[in-house]
């Protein structure tokens, strides 16, 4: 149970703290001093309760304000220096062998003035002290408070009973002691002096000195007569006895936090050095979450590890293709330091593995006279590391003459570790940015395809048609297209461009517009081929090309005469039997002399009912399985044979049906198209109207 938490609002607390006040300072005015007992105990038990919530808010008051312990021990000695002050200056104002509290009204009204004075500085005091007790304590030892409260509440009435008979003083002197003795014990409580910094701890142990020796000062005062004691025994008895106590708690609780912090002073700059490691480790990792820059974690690491490892300079080195790159330095000048790094790592070669330590006899023979430019005596280098494969280093130097101990090289690598990993999310996220970058150029290619690719495959009586393209998941440049040339011929081109992604989209996009655009004014293939490949030699580079085929059908005849330009063999199937047709022809945009025009060759078929013509790209031959083999044209035409009494659409399934089954197991590297004619005319008409 805790004596001071009762469950009553913060405001509600102050509400009575004042309304017990007006009601003690009327009780003061009204009623004059009297030796009768009733006037002992109501004077007690008002006193009593208007300590009491004064402590309740002022407790609430002190731990939500509380910033820090120094702070607070600081408030405390001045509210101590008041009750000094208020002796000095109680003794210059007034006669002590005439001056009684109710002497006057003036008097009257001076001394409860400073008796509320005192009693609310001697409520702080002791709600700091509580607060005090109580920090950074991992276990409750709120049962040890509780006792000395209770001690001090027997003090404070004990009183009464002297009031009763004056030879009544011994229960109040064992309370006294009882309470003295927890006092002792409670003062033993100060495990949050081991979190303060070193300069903070000399700043307490200074306090702790002035203040021991203030309370010290103040105890003696209460024990002798002067002004200040006739006013706050004239007040309340108890309240005199408990401040006497709480006076000697504060000489015996700063003395022991003198002694303490002085025990402390020894390990404090180790101490300051592990919460500097850990609070920097925190902060990066909260910077290698947050920071996707990595020459701003780069910086922040060197700062850190100059500031914790009691470093001179440090620096940061990466390895960007087999060169040596300093992306950060700190309190050394770059050019300095790219020259360092770089001497110190060609002079070890490949012993970089794990951390080396070297001084300055060791760095003199590696870097001969240059050393004295850079006046180092020690210097440590972390490897940075990334799936075990070296990515940079972590310099660290001292000019001072003592060597990095094994807590400042573990640091230092616990650092290089961190830049390492920022390093590999930097990697990562430029990796994703890359990604992102070909995502979105990969849907504007798949985007030109499908705008480009027709959108139905056009209906004749004497023919029927079936396209099918499956895009593969990186884009490609596959293209097949329909130019109704008049009511009675059909042109038909197949093409697939090199390379990949969004350049070979619209490289196809420009494929289809001379395409368009020429077939409307010349009608025979092969005239048509040369005039394309003119045009697109002007504008492809080197690296690119385009295969195609081309060909115009006769609705009526049933003649196809086409060109082939490095494409796929043409597929006809004709009688349950399978021929290929590779008439010679460069690649579009190869060659521009007069070579493309002398080695392209015009072919002409003639179709007979139910003869199926089957134009593909190489993605339906090159498909491979979980094994690497090719789904070849064998396969391929061996599918189309055995389905060639079944309609175009359906073939088109079947062919794909096996394809899927084939390559299930393989990843399908590119586009997929395939265009099948079959003529269904029983017309034997030969030749051409």
């Amino acid at each position: 149970m805790n004596l001071f938490s009762p469950n009553i609002a913060k405001s509600r607390k102050l509400e009575y703290s004042i309304g017990f006040s007006i009601l003690l300072f009327i009780f003061k005015i009204l009623f004059s001093s009297s030796d009768s007992f009733l006037y002992h105990f109501a004077n007690e038990f008002i006193v009593f309760f208007t300590l009491y919530f004064w402590l309740l808010y002022l407790i609430d008051f002190v731990h939500t304000k509380l910033r820090s312990p120094l702070q607070l021990v600081l408030n405390v000695g001045i509210l101590a220096a008041l009750f000094f002050f208020f002796v000095a200056m109680s003794t210059m104002i007034f006669d002590l062998k005439t001056f009684t509290p109710h002497q006057n009204f003036i008097t009257s009204i001076f001394s409860l003035i400073i008796s509320f004075i005192c009693f609310i500085a001697a409520a702080y005091i002791f709600s700091a002290f509580r607060e005090l007790f109580f920090l950074r304590q991992k276990r409750d030892p709120k049962t040890y408070f509780n006792t000395m409260i209770v001690f001090f509440v027997f003090l404070f009435f004990s009183n009464l009973l002297i009031k009763i008979d004056q030879e009544f003083d011994y229960p109040k002197n064992a309370f006294y002691i009882v309470a003295l003795i927890l006092i002792s014990i409670n003062s033993l409580r100060v495990a949050w002096i081991a979190f303060l910094t070193k300069r903070q701890k000399i700043y307490l142990l200074i306090l702790s000195v002035v203040l021991g020796i203030l309370f010290g000062f103040n105890f003696s005062f209460s024990l002798e007569e002067n002004i200040l004691t006739k006013i706050l025994v004239d007040l309340s008895p108890g309240f005199h006895s408990v401040l006497s106590l709480m006076m000697i708690y504060g000489t015996i609780y700063f003395g022991v936090i003198f002694f303490t912090t002085l025990f402390h002073l020894p390990t404090a700059e180790a101490f300051d050095r592990k919460a500097e490691e850990v609070t920097s480790f925190r902060d990066l990792t909260k910077l290698v979450t947050q920071v996707l820059d990595f020459k701003e974690l780069a910086n922040t690491i060197t700062q850190v590890t100059t500031k914790v490892c009691n470093s001179d300079s440090a620096w940061l080195v990466v390895i960007d293709k087999e060169e040596y790159d300093l992306v950060s330095i700190n309190n050394i000048g770059y050019v300095e330091a790219d020259e360092l790094s770089k001497k110190i790592l060609e002079s070890l070669n490949d012993e970089t593995e794990s951390l080396i330590t070297l001084n300055r006899d060791m760095t003199e023979v590696s870097l001969k006279n240059d050393l004295q430019k850079f006046n180092f005596s020690w210097i440590v280098i972390a490897p940075l590391k990334i799936h075990e494969k070296q990515k940079g280093f972590l310099f660290a130097a001292r000019q001072k003459d003592f060597p990095f101990d094994d807590d400042d090289k573990k640091a230092i690598e616990a650092f290089s570790d961190y830049a390492s990993v920022a390093m590999e999310n930097a990697m990562l996220i430029e990796e994703s940015i890359e990604k992102e970058r070909l995502e979105k150029e990969l849907d504007v290619a798949r985007e030109v395809q499908y705008k480009i690719l027709p959108s139905e495959t056009p209906k004749y009586k004497n023919v029927d048609i079936s396209a099918m393209f499956i895009p593969a998941f990186e884009v490609g440049g596959d293209y097949y297209d329909f130019f109704e040339l008049d009511d009675d011929h059909l042109g038909v081109v197949m093409a697939d461009v090199s390379g990949k992604g969004i350049s070979a989209a619209f490289i196809m996009a420009e494929v289809k517009g001379v395409f368009k655009s020429l077939s409307s004014v010349i009608f025979d293939p092969h005239d048509l081929l040369v005039k394309v490949n003119a045009i697109l030699s002007e504008s492809l580079d080197s690296k690119n090309f385009v295969t195609a085929i081309y060909g115009v059908l006769n609705l009526k005849s049933g003649k196809f005469n086409f060109v082939r330009c490095g494409h796929t063999p043409l597929i006809l199937i004709s009688e349950g039997r399978a021929e290929r047709f590779t008439p010679m022809g460069l690649g579009l945009g190869l060659d521009n002399s007069e070579k493309f025009s002398d080695t392209l060759k015009q072919m002409e078929i003639q179709l007979k009912n139910n003869d199926i013509l089957t134009l593909y790209t190489d993605g339906i031959p090159e498909s491979q399985n979980a094994h690497l083999e090719d789904f070849g044209y064998e396969r391929f035409e061996n599918i189309l044979i055995e389905n060639s009494y079944l309609s175009t659409d359906e073939i088109s399934n079947k062919v794909m049906a096996n394809l899927t089954t084939f390559s299930k197991d393989n990843m399908q590297n590119d586009d997929i198209t395939l265009l099948i004619m079959k003529w269904i005319s029983n017309n034997k008409i030969v030749g051409e109207n």
